[in-house]
């Protein structure tokens, strides 16, 4: 997917408004082993699933009715030139408005470890429009809280939710595609 910003000159009077442009794409970029598989790699653990693992063991153990989603990524050669996005969210059944759910994120440390993981307690119904929809069909989206998280890609630890039962997490890797310019 790529977003592009585009704007032109335009001149005023004595007053010019200068052209910029704004490119980024969100990619999958090859996989270190360079054999065509998913870039990060997701297990999700219930409070009665839940099993230990060295990476993982400082987090704490989820509690009834919150899912432990971890996120592991793979070591890149340049790290910097990565972003991970993360929404967070719930597929719904939904008329022809547009939907949207209500949830706090909150970033929580692990005591003594230092360790950053994200938490959202509840997860309600939010905002929508509020458009007749004679049709009444209702498709099934992805509806998201309204959180956005970009975080930089550090495959040192791995990236750690608890979110309410039948919630999910859904990423993507951002790449820079291009070298950084100067301002004039």
């Amino acid at each position: 997917m790529t977003r592009t910003l585009l704007t032109t000159s335009l001149t005023i009077g004595a007053i010019t408004l200068a052209a910029m442009t704004f490119s980024a794409s969100a990619t999958s970029p090859v996989h270190p082993s360079a054999i065509d598989q998913p870039m990060l790699t997701s297990q999700s653990y219930t409070s009665k699933s839940y099993k230990v693992s060295a990476d993982t063991k400082m987090y704490p153990k989820p509690e009834a009715g919150q899912v432990q989603h971890i996120l592991t990524l793979p070591k890149l050669d340049n790290e910097n030139d990565y972003m991970v996005e993360i929404e967070i969210g719930q597929s719904r059944m939904v008329d022809c408005n547009k939907h949207s759910l209500n949830g706090d994120l909150q970033q929580l440390t692990v005591k003594g470890w230092g360790y950053n993981y994200y938490q959202v307690d509840n997860i309600t119904d939010g905002p929508s429009t509020m458009m007749a929809c004679f049709e009444q069909v209702k498709t099934e989206q992805f509806l998201t809280i309204r959180s956005d998280l970009m975080m930089k890609y550090d495959s040192r630890t791995a990236k750690v939710f608890y979110l309410p039962e039948n919630t999910q997490i859904r990423y993507r890797v951002w790449q820079a595609t291009s070298e950084f310019d100067y301002s004039k």
